[in-house]
């Protein structure tokens, strides 16, 4: 497992290097000058070059990419031209919001996936299966900005039950701070549960038909218990494997959900950035979500391989 561990934190340094290099490249081929976004059309030419020699644009593109490298490995993501704070700063200050908007989000989508999942396990080709399915297609096809839009519309501003936007910090209001998450954390929730549904369907199908379920059944077992404490364990083998894939998805979602809801994380500060041309914020949130996202992966092979013995991460990297 050790040795499988150091493996993939291995790996990881090629992948951030062309995570790099890429977004680094895009974000300078974005059409627009950083300095005219500072300073407005009013400016003179030569106060525009005074503002890129600043940010050091006026330099080839190869040589801001190994400044801008030299200072992350030294943990500096550089300023933002906005405000002048530090990338590293920003980040830090908006990332409890979407890691409190994550969790709510994984936890809507959990209370929601593995119910439905087992039903329509148990109830296969039956109305309610199809039903089940069906809502799980539809949940794959909608995408979450219009789901989101939907619920403001319905349950804000109709029935007026939760407010339409905004963020409270859980800390400063409890009560306040999860009447705005439900609707933000709902939307992303759905979109999280949806393929997860399918997932424990298909595991609990497989398993449904197993010697060890038929013999709980024989014992005597109430269903409830034989679906719970045989079947669903060993059905969630095959969910963990797609768990940390949907968690990256959902991060991605993350971001369109935030500026719908207004809720201030890091998606929301992306999108903000990336109108202004603010690269190092840029850079800064786009190498985070991709450590995030290889380090759920890890987490999520080693579960896996915690939750079946059967399974020797160590000896199956060497092989």
């Amino acid at each position: 497992m050790q040795r499988y561990i150091i493996q993939r934190l291995l790996q990881f340094i090629p992948v951030l290097l062309m995570a790099s290099i890429l977004i680094f490249v895009i974000m300078r081929l974005i059409p627009g000058d950083p300095a005219m976004l500072r300073l407005g059309v009013e400016g003179t030419e030569e106060a525009y070059q005074a503002v890129r020699e600043e940010m050091g644009l006026d330099k080839p593109m190869y040589v801001q990419y190994v400044y801008w490298l030299r200072d992350v490995a030294r943990g500096d993501f550089g300023l933002s031209w906005r405000s002048g704070q530090s990338a590293m700063f920003l980040i830090g200050k908006k990332l409890p919001a979407t890691l409190w908007l994550g969790g709510a989000s994984m936890f809507f989508g959990l209370i929601i996936a593995i119910p439905a999942g087992i039903i329509s396990a148990t109830k296969a080709h039956t109305p309610l299966d199809s039903t089940l399915t069906a809502a799980a297609l539809l949940g794959i096809s909608l995408p979450s900005f219009w789901f989101g839009i939907m619920l403001i519309l319905v349950v804000g501003v109709y029935l007026g039950w939760l407010p339409v936007g905004g963020y409270v910090s859980p800390l400063e209001d409890p009560v306040e701070g999860l009447r705005r998450l439900i609707m933000p954390g709902l939307t992303l929730g759905v979109q999280f549960a949806a393929p997860l549904t399918r997932f424990v369907r298909s595991g609990m199908l497989e398993v449904l038909n197993e010697e060890y379920v038929r013999t709980a059944r024989s014992k005597g077992l109430l269903e409830s218990v034989v679906i719970l404490r045989h079947a669903l364990p060993n059905a969630m083998l095959s969910v963990v494997t797609v768990l940390g894939l949907q968690i990256g998805r959902m991060l991605g979602g993350a971001f369109v959900t935030e500026s719908v809801f207004f809720w201030p994380g890091i998606g929301l500060l992306m999108l903000e950035s990336i109108k202004q041309r603010d690269y190092g914020i840029v850079q800064g949130v786009v190498l985070f979500v991709v450590v995030g996202f290889m380090v759920m992966n890890l987490l999520t092979d080693i579960l896996y391989a915690a939750l079946d013995p059967r399974i020797r991460l160590g000896a199956t990297s060497s092989t």
